[in-house]
């Protein structure tokens, strides 16, 4: 299985609310800009996200998208079964070879239990140890 820009930009759209968290709406605008994406593309990629409830609009001059729930509620499966669809490797019918199946299912299951376990919040952690190590210090 190979994750689409579909999955990685929703990602992203999911990391820089979940950055953003309690502060107000953020325009898709501000997120096409940072991350230098297609504005037009992730107002497609939003669309999903806001009927599965991951997401919520707020109207006006001052709208823009908001998480439904805390980042720690929201898992990287989430969205990308949202965006991607099922996560499998292959398709594999029942009269495939049991031990080719089995193999299927063990890394099907093996990418599920990484992608559920993994909130926007570990991610967000993830992204801010990251940028503090490429800070460069000199005495």
């Amino acid at each position: 299985m190979k994750i689409s820009t579909k999955g990685r930009y929703g990602l992203t759209i999911m990391m820089e609310l979940a950055a953003k968290f309690g502060e107000g709406p953020t325009s898709l605008k501000s997120i096409a800009e940072k991350n230098q994406l297609s504005e037009h593309y992730l107002e497609q990629l939003i669309a999903p996200l806001r009927n599965a409830g991951l997401v919520k609009s707020i109207r006006g001059a001052y709208g823009g998208y908001i998480l439904a729930n805390e980042p720690a509620g929201v898992t990287a499966g989430d969205i990308i079964r949202v965006l991607e669809g099922p996560i499998s490797p292959v398709d594999f019918t029942e009269e495939d070879d049991p031990a080719k199946r089995q193999l299927w299912l063990r890394i099907r299951d093996s990418i599920a239990e990484v992608l559920d376990s993994t909130t926007l919040r570990d991610l967000i952690t993830y992204q801010e140890q990251d940028e503090l190590d490429n800070y460069m210090f000199y005495i």
